[in-house]
């Protein structure tokens, strides 16, 4: 066994890693060099396999308690100490899962088939979308395309290419077979997983050419998504039953459609408030004025008081962005910014130089006509 790799290394995970980080990296790998992927390629076959092995330990608590106490020991039947060889009780026979199962809350054997048998729910399929910032907030309908596995046409799931499934000669059916094992100086017989069948007790003697006896095959999909009014970047949509096909009967997975929203230009959002800068004049700000205020169905009047200083915001109510599943909208929040006016004529200078002789502001700009005349009074 010096040759395996340890399992939590072969999945690339810590060995405090939980259950859904296992599943995830053993979904990355097993996509990665899955023979689909990879046709004729050894290497891959091999590591398919050996990732395999190791999501097989690592997702079952109990195996994965004993292989953490005794390593690759805990499966190999030839392994001192473990498995084969010992002296004492030869011949003993007691079902190990009995002993283990007082330590790990259940059987070391016999839960292998029953699991395996079981209806499984397929995996889920992720699809991303990109969509624009009006699209988001006012709805749209999306057509994506992926690529989802379904029982095989050719051998309708089976995996045969007749169409049977014969018992496995090994386990006689039962997806297991005994072996014997020593600890702490004693033999005991116990169970484990059939390597000829997997566990399921069938074994297929003429495989499907076309899904290589799996019983399931690559087919692209076609579906039209609705896109909730409201939807906010990074969020996804789940599609329920259109993912991959399940195992034993069990259910299809889902699929899980990912969302990117383009930016605006005018608007900067932040859950259903939407923000946005507004210019206004000197003019405007000093005396008061009705303003235009972009909305998202088009420019609407807002009055702002005089003296309004720049940077003060303003609120328009459900004007934001829909809430979905709700009647709702959030707000439109705008902040007015003073613009200082360029390229003015010399009547409008003369009336801001005399507008700030009237302030106290003697020091702006060249001294005005009406300056002069009073200097020429005095």
């Amino acid at each position: 066994m010096a040759d395996k790799r340890d399992y939590y290394e072969v999945l690339g995970i810590s060995k405090n890693a939980d259950e859904a980080a296992i599943k995830k990296a053993y979904r990355t790998l097993a996509k990665k060099y899955h023979p689909d992927m990879n046709p004729g390629n050894k290497e891959a076959e091999a590591k398919f396999k050996e990732v395999n092995e190791a999501y097989d330990v690592l997702s079952d608590p109990q195996k994965r308690a004993k292989y953490d106490q005794y390593g690759h020991a805990a499966f190999d039947p030839s392994s001192a100490g473990f498995g084969g060889g010992g002296s004492g009780f030869e011949g003993f026979d007691v079902d190990l899962g009995d002993i283990f199962g007082s330590f790990f809350g259940g059987g070391f054997g016999g839960s292998s088939r029953q699991r395996r048998n079981v209806p499984q729910k397929g995996d889920d399929i992720e699809v991303s979308i990109t969509i624009s910032f009006e699209e988001a907030v006012f709805g749209c309908k999306k057509d994506i395309s992926f690529t989802k596995l379904c029982k095989c046409k050719s051998c309708s799931g089976t995996g045969s290419a007749s169409g049977r499934t014969e018992t496995c000669p090994v386990c006689n059916g039962t997806g297991q077979r005994r072996v014997t094992q020593s600890l702490g100086g004693m033999q005991f017989q116990s169970t484990t997983t059939c390597d000829r069948c997997h566990g399921t007790g069938k074994y297929i003697k003429d495989p499907c050419t076309k899904c290589r006896g799996t019983g399931l095959e690559r087919v692209t999909k076609n579906l039209t998504v609705n896109v909730p009014a409201g939807i906010d970047n990074g969020k996804g949509l789940i599609v329920r039953g259109e993912g991959n096909e399940g195992k034993n009967g069990g259910p299809s997975g889902d699929v899980i459609v990912m969302v990117n929203v383009r930016g605006s230009s005018t608007f900067r959002r932040d859950g259903y408030n939407l923000y946005c800068e507004v210019p206004i004049t000197f003019c405007e700000a000093a005396l008061g004025a009705d303003i235009n205020v972009p909305t998202l169905e088009g420019t609407v009047k807002h009055t702002i008081p005089e003296g309004t200083q720049t940077g003060t915001t303003f609120t328009l109510r459900q004007k934001g962005v829909p809430i979905i599943n709700s009647n709702r909208r959030g707000d439109i929040i705008f902040r007015v910014n003073i613009t200082v006016p360029k390229g003015l004529s010399e009547r409008q200078k003369e009336i801001l130089r005399e507008f700030a002789e009237e302030s106290g502001e003697t020091s702006v700009g060249k001294k005005s006509k009406l300056f002069k005349k009073n200097q020429d009074k005095k």
